[in-house]
């Protein structure tokens, strides 16, 4: 009996191998795995390339706008081209992967399927991302901000690198990238759409002459701003703006191009120490003060 049983078992695996051997070695079926993989090849590429000249498209249609008779906002413009490049990029993307499955004989219906109740299942389940995609929507086409603007969120400021979907990248001047999820900003402010206003207050010794030192004011800042292209409107020197207990303040503001007014603060700055430094004007320093001990003579 087990001489049987082992004769039999010995039978059917030598048929699986003989099976196998026929499989492995059918022509069709190596051709037909080589058109498979053709297929899916090509398939990729051609998304890359649909995906590339969608990208170039884009870029195309930006610059027609911005040389049109009809001028649009080149930030908002340029913050949409991006959406609608990530956009066709996650379509592209979703479709190609849908049709490699099919090369594999996948049944698309229940896969489409499953992907709506798991996208509904999402919906309710996820409901922080639906927030962050709906808010994503909401600035670029409210144009709160954009690509290249400097703001503010919360404790965050710095440039706004990508405005995405989901999340909004925001470096900072010091190079760090923050990662901002759409849906937690709440208030933000934006340095970028207005022009900028540098104030430069410039003190001087009591002993100085008012009237000559904002005439030094009136002329360097003159000079400065025939030099500057960070400035819109030629510098005002306001005059007195607060009497110290060693000092004297003058003010001066100056209407830059947006984000610009720390830089011209600084230049202005400097440019105003050496006029003083060569008109003969003394700016004030801490004196200190000693105190004199007197002994009374006893009598």
């Amino acid at each position: 009996m087990n001489e049987m049983l082992e004769k039999n078992g010995l039978s059917t695996w030598g048929q699986f191998q003989e099976k196998l051997i026929n499989y492995v070695s059918n022509p069709e079926l190596w051709t037909g795995l080589l058109f498979t993989v053709i297929k899916i090849v090509l398939i990729y590429i051609a998304g890359r390339v649909i995906i590339k000249v969608a990208e170039k498209a884009l870029q195309h249609m930006i610059m027609a706008r911005d040389k049109g008779p009809i001028k649009f906002d080149a930030r908002r413009s340029k913050t949409i081209g991006k959406l609608v490049g990530n956009i066709i990029t996650y379509v592209v993307n979703f479709i190609m992967i849908l049709m490699i499955l099919s090369q594999f004989q996948v049944n698309l219906g229940p896969v489409l399927a499953g992907a709506g109740v798991v996208g509904l299942a999402i919906g309710f389940g996820a409901q922080s991302l639906v927030k962050d995609v709906i808010t994503g929507f909401f600035i670029i086409f409210e144009d709160q901000f954009a690509v290249g603007d400097v703001i503010q969120v919360g404790n965050y400021k710095g440039t706004v690198e990508e405005i995405g979907l989901r999340v909004t990248r925001v470096k900072s001047w010091t190079g760090e990238v923050h990662i901002i999820p759409n849906g937690t900003i709440a208030q933000v402010t934006n340095f970028s759409i207005n022009n900028s206003l540098a104030v430069i207050d410039v003190s001087v010794t009591y002993e100085t002459d008012i009237d000559f030192a904002m005439k030094i004011l009136e002329d360097t800042v003159k000079t400065f701003y025939d030099t500057s292209v960070d400035m819109v409107k030629e510098p005002e020197v306001l005059g007195i703006h607060m009497m110290g207990a060693t000092e004297i303040t003058l003010r001066i503001t100056a209407e830059c191009k947006p984000n610009q007014q720390f830089g011209v603060a600084r230049k202005l700055n400097a440019e105003i120490k050496k006029a003083f430094e060569a008109n003969g004007i003394q700016i004030p320093y801490p004196r200190m003060i000693t105190y004199h001990r007197t002994e009374k003579a006893e009598s």
